[in-house]
């Protein structure tokens, strides 16, 4: 894979395993910065990294799951994964998880291209219908909304904010058609 690529690009198991050290930089950064995306501080670097190696990679080799991978500047700037591991009865359907970009590389597209790239992937495997939940009144709210999103409801009090644990964020739950 090359180090810098305008777009994307889709990185096998193989090519993950190779960008660990960034793809756990990646997840630090974000947590630190108080992204809510399933942990809470303290949250080290061997926690990132057991991430990717005991969540990521299985899904990965398995074939449930594909991930993107955006690199500036020689570095993992940011990360989206599209899980298609879905029940026989939800074949058309699949799951944005985890849109990942680092601190130093926002406001640059870079979401909106991890979008892009992850939304073409389930048109060409056959989905029609991709859902994802995000923090209630985070900044990737009105991103997904933008890209076609709509808002389904939100569930209060669903996860401890990054940064306070103490504090319970509400999740906007949102879907799009393709």
């Amino acid at each position: 894979m090359s180090t810098d690529t305008l777009a994307p690009t889709r990185v096998t198991a193989g090519q993950a395993r190779a960008l660990l050290p960034g793809l756990g930089e990646l997840l630090h950064a974000c947590v630190r910065d108080g992204a809510s995306v399933s942990f809470v501080l303290p949250f080290g670097p061997e926690a990132a990294r057991a991430f990717w190696l005991d969540k990521v990679l299985p899904s990965l080799e398995s074939g449930g799951l594909v991930l993107f991978v955006a690199m500036r500047e020689g570095r993992v700037a940011g990360s989206v994964q599209l899980d298609c591991d879905t029940p026989p009865n939800q074949p058309h359907r699949a799951e944005i998880r985890k849109l990942l970009v680092h601190p130093d590389f926002r406001r640059r597209g870079i979401a909106r291209e991890l979008m892009r790239v992850a939304e073409a992937a389930a048109r060409g495997a056959g989905r029609s219908l991709l859902t994802l939940d995000t923090r209630t009144g985070d900044s990737a709210e009105p991103l997904y909304a933008s890209l076609g999103y709509r808002t389904v409801g939100v569930i209060p009090g669903f996860a401890r904010d990054a940064r306070d644990p103490s504090r319970l964020d509400g999740t906007t739950i949102m879907y799009k058609q393709l």
